[in-house]
C-alpha cells in the first residue's frame, strides 16, 4: 500500500525556518516523483517543489524560489527545506507523489495538482509577522 506522511510543521516567525519530511512507504523515491503542494487559507491550492528521485532533479514555483530546497534522504524521505519564511507562506503543506510506470527520465516535472496520484494529510505551518 503506497502512502505518505509529512512531519515537521510547526509555528515560526517570519524569517525563520522550518524542515518538512514526506515519508513514503510502498514504493522507493528512485521510481517516483515527489512534490510539494500548499493550501492557505482564502488562496488557490500551489504547487511548491517538485524532485525526480531517479536523479534528484528539482523544480520550484517561482514564489519560493531561492528560499526553498527540496530534496530526497534514501529512498523513502524528502524533505523541504524552507528558510526566509515569511507570514504568507502560511498554510497547509501536502506531500504527493506519482509512480512511473515506464522510464522515469521520460517524465517532465510539472507543479500539476493532476501529475500526482498519492496524497499525504498534510501538515500545518505558520509564520507570524
Amino acid at each position: 500500500e503506497v502512502r505518505l506522511v509529512e512531519s515537521g510543521g510547526g509555528a515560526v516567525q517570519a524569517g525563520g525556518s522550518l524542515r518538512l519530511s514526506c515519508t513514503a512507504s510502498g514504493f522507493i523515491i528512485d521510481d517516483s516523483a515527489v512534490a510539494w503542494f500548499r493550501q492557505a487559507p482564502g488562496k488557490e491550492f500551489e504547487g511548491v517543489a517538485w524532485i525526480r528521485g531517479v536523479d534528484g532533479i528539482t523544480g520550484y514555483a517561482d514564489s519560493i524560489k531561492g528560499r526553498f530546497t527540496i530534496s530526497k534522504e534514501g529512498q523513502n524521505t524528502v524533505h523541504l527545506q524552507m528558510n526566509s519564511l515569511k507570514p504568507e507562506d502560511t498554510a497547509v503543506y501536502f506531500c504527493a507523489a506519482t509512480i512511473f510506470n515506464l522510464s522515469p527520465f521520460a517524465w517532465v516535472g510539472k507543479l500539476e495538482e493532476r501529475e500526482y496520484d498519492y496524497w499525504g494529510q498534510g501538515t500545518q505551518v505558520t509564520v507570524s509577522s
